[in-house]
């Protein structure tokens, strides 16, 4: 049984009940056209393209973390006078934002998800690859399909609910915060009830760590339902059984349909629930590493959850639900760190100058449908500001070029760079980030300083909002005698408060840190 409640899991949206029914957002005093974005970058463009006629802001503050941003009753506010509302979406952003803008936009405002309606306007879109190579299975939770035949939409979610589990110990799924804080998920140290569930929005997934007290066969029920929001009775959908081999030999153990089983030990796999056909299964690339994801069903799964996968409770009374202090559990890490929902397209599309300029079309177009009177204004702002784009990318394209090929490895803190490695000609190299809670492991350092060594990486690259949680890379860096540099992801700082300052940036820096010294 957990305890407690998690704001963002059950999809909580602040709501304005005085903007119910309005017919627009309210104008800003000084009869400029409000625009709220979700981000800081999104906010720029805006403001490049709407000038002085728009008074653009984000919700997600200077140097915040969109990806795990919690919405507040002001952010709320702010969306209920907005007369036009951008999204990036693509479930870059957590479910409780989108539901709380979705919540309080004026219905005649446009609200527009810039990374799915782009593509219109010539934006490239590329799936989201992660390829982490733990020792042991990388293993998930996910909805897949949209349920669109159900009535789901961007703002319902599906609970998943483990309704029961049996073995020799005990099982917990937690998630480990940014900051070493565990939110468990499902808990069986002390029952099960309907607490022991967890949300997300349809077509995204999610990393957990999974923790088992004791060897031997474990069976785990999960039950997916559908909640549409504003207090409907949630659909059910399907359930399924799945089986873990914990420190035995997973070919010697029947899965919970008594059949053949299939085996999956390594990988990349998610506990999965279809919103369109209600099946749950495993979805995943255990079978054929590095392929696409397939899926097994539930009854004939036996996950492998090897001796090798072994890890020490750690001396924090955070972690007391897993056991004493210095007693050992089987334990599938999570991998990445933080609170990590996405979908299977990179939401990130930005860090393709080429896509910005998507993007900028389609605020100019939204503008001028919110405000026909501005449309020339918006026509010429525009018009300069793709001029001034091309010219980034030029930029960017020529400084990179300047690297040598055998240089070009960005290793980062933050898989946010695959549209700048595909568009410029670089290679993302991707690591395990430990658990923040516990100390390193020494093969998660050999791997990541092995990965430096190999790929004869001279620099690596910390964004500045995530630096707190870049302590290994940073000590690893400083053990292989190479540069700790910065690159910008998802948001600004002082150093860099524009879209066409952060790529600049990113290109100088990649330049200065990869490239051959002269």
């Amino acid at each position: 049984m957990r305890r407690g409640k998690r704001l963002a899991a059950a999809g909580v949206a602040f709501v304005v009940l005085a903007a119910a029914g309005c017919s627009g957002g309210a104008a800003a005093g000084d009869g400029k056209v409000r625009v709220v974005a979700t981000t800081e970058i999104l906010a720029d463009l805006v403001k490049q393209v709407g000038g002085d006629r728009v008074e653009a802001s984000s919700l997600v503050p200077a140097g915040g973390d969109p990806h795990s941003y919690e919405p507040t009753p002001a952010d709320a506010k702010r969306v209920a006078k907005a007369e036009v509302t951008f999204t990036n979406h693509l479930l870059l952003e957590p479910q409780a934002l989108i539901k709380t803008i979705d919540a309080n936009a004026a219905k005649d405002a446009p609200n527009v998800s810039l990374a799915e309606a782009a593509e219109s306007y010539g934006a490239n879109v590329i799936p989201l690859v992660e390829d982490i190579g733990l020792d042991v299975l990388w293993l998930g939770l996910r909805v897949r399909g949209s349920g669109k035949a159900r009535g789901a939409t961007r703002t319902s979610s599906v609970q998943l609910t483990a309704t029961k589990v049996d073995g020799p110990g005990q099982l917990v799924a937690y998630l480990t915060e940014s900051l070493g804080q565990p939110d468990r998920y499902f808990d069986s140290t002390d029952g099960l009830n309907a607490d022991d569930s967890t949300t997300l929005p349809p077509a995204a997934h999610t990393h957990l760590n999974w923790a088992f007290t004791k060897p031997g066969v474990y069976h785990l029920t999960l039950e997916g339902k559908l909640d549409h929001g504003g207090g409907k009775p949630l659909q059910p959908l399907g359930k399924g059984t799945f089986t873990f081999a914990v420190g035995v030999e997973p070919r010697n153990v029947k899965p919970a349909d008594g059949g053949t089983a299939t085996v999956l030990g390594d990988g990349h796999t998610d506990l999965t629930v279809d919103l369109d056909s209600g099946q749950v299964f495993a979805y995943s690339d255990a079978q054929q590493v590095g392929a696409a994801q397939s899926a097994v069903p539930a009854g004939k799964v036996v996950i492998d959850v090897p001796n090798r996968a072994l890890e020490t409770v750690p001396d924090d009374p955070r972690f007391a639900f897993l056991g004493s202090a210095g007693s050992q559990v089987h334990q599938l890490p999570q991998a990445v760190l933080g609170k990590h929902v996405h979908g299977e397209i990179d939401p990130h599309l930005w860090e393709d100058v080429a896509n910005a300029k998507a993007y900028v079309q389609l605020m100019r177009d939204t503008l001028i449908t919110a405000d026909p009177d501005g449309k020339q204004t918006y026509q010429d702002n525009t018009a300069g500001y793709l001029r001034e784009l091309d010219q980034l990318d030029e930029y960017v394209r020529s400084k990179l070029a300047l690297i040598p090929r055998d240089r070009r490895q960005m290793i980062t803190t933050h898989d946010a760079f695959g549209y700048l490695a595909e568009a410029y000609g670089m290679t993302v190299a991707g690591f395990v980030v430990p658990n923040p809670a516990q100390e390193p492991s020494v093969e998660q350092v050999r791997k990541l300083s092995e990965t430096i060594r190999n790929l004869k990486v001279p620099a690596v690259f910390i964004e500045p909002n995530l630096a707190q949680r870049a302590s290994v890379l940073t000590q690893v860096a400083h053990d292989q005698k190479v540069r700790v540099c910065s690159i910008y992801g998802d948001s600004f700082d002082d150093k860099a408060r524009s879209y066409v300052a952060m790529m600049r940036h990113n290109a100088d820096e990649l330049l200065l840190c990869l490239g051959e010294a002269k």
